[in-house]
């Protein structure tokens, strides 16, 4: 069992499934505890303004090429205007962070728990501590204003398609989402044409919800059309 297990995550706890019925003393109170994270976050988050999450590896060294590409891509975004969000752990995370910090903004960083400790990187600003992932997800997709997704692994897969997934289904607004790293993502993108397209499980206005780019200015120049867009719908008529 692993509600007595003390390196046991609070998501490992919420998702056992019980053959008795110790869940009636356990559950119903970590419902509020979640409940609360949402709170918490949306308290913390709320006057953050326009922002872009940015995604990537946490194992990213500070030696690659891809930290400094994820710093500068943040601090011009941060000279733009935007706060920066991040997983607020190490590797492109910390970049970006970082980046964004230089720049002047708002560096923002949602950690979560991990069966190994995970702490903020030093360059958030802001850090808000998270026990579940899709509290935490909530927070990356209602605050932002695009995502930039750097070279990553499982995590920062899951991230990309989870965006794809309610942008597809309309739960939520047609943003931007930038895939950084042309010959990192071309494998997967050739795969998702020559594959999903070809067989029909998606559309060509689905793959046409990725951009992709190697260019940190072009990433910018995305994020404020976007921006610019959205002013136009939703500025007051003259007069």
């Amino acid at each position: 069992m692993l509600e007595g297990d003390a390196s046991a995550t609070e998501d490992e706890k919420l998702l056992e499934r019980r053959p008795s019925p110790a869940f009636l003393d356990t559950d119903p109170w970590r419902a509020l505890r979640i409940l609360s994270e949402f709170v918490d976050g949306f308290d913390a988050m709320a006057r953050v303004g326009r922002a872009v999450t940015m995604f990537g590896s946490a194992r990213t060294q500070r030696d690659d090429p891809i930290y400094e590409l994820a710093r500068t891509i943040a601090r011009r975004l941060a000279e733009a205007g935007y706060a920066v969000i991040t997983g607020g752990g190490p590797g492109t995370m910390e970049a970006a962070n970082r980046g964004c910090r230089e720049g002047g903004g708002l560096s923002v960083g949602c950690n979560i728990e991990l069966p190994r400790e995970q702490g903020l990187n030093v360059y958030v600003d802001l850090g808000i501590e998270f026990r579940y992932f899709f509290a935490r997800k909530v927070m990356f997709v209602k605050y932002a204003d695009a995502f930039v997704i750097l070279p990553g692994g499982l995590g920062t897969l899951d991230e990309l398609f989870e965006a794809l997934t309610l942008i597809q289904t309309r739960k939520v607004r047609n943003f931007p989402v930038v895939l950084v790293g042309k010959s990192y993502w071309a494998g997967l993108l050739d795969w998702i044409r020559d594959t999903l397209l070809a067989k029909g499980a998606i559309d060509e206005a689905d793959l046409a919800l990725l951009q992709v780019t190697d260019d940190p200015d072009e990433v910018v120049t995305i994020v404020r059309a976007f921006s610019a867009a959205e002013d136009r719908v939703t500025r007051p008529p003259d007069g």
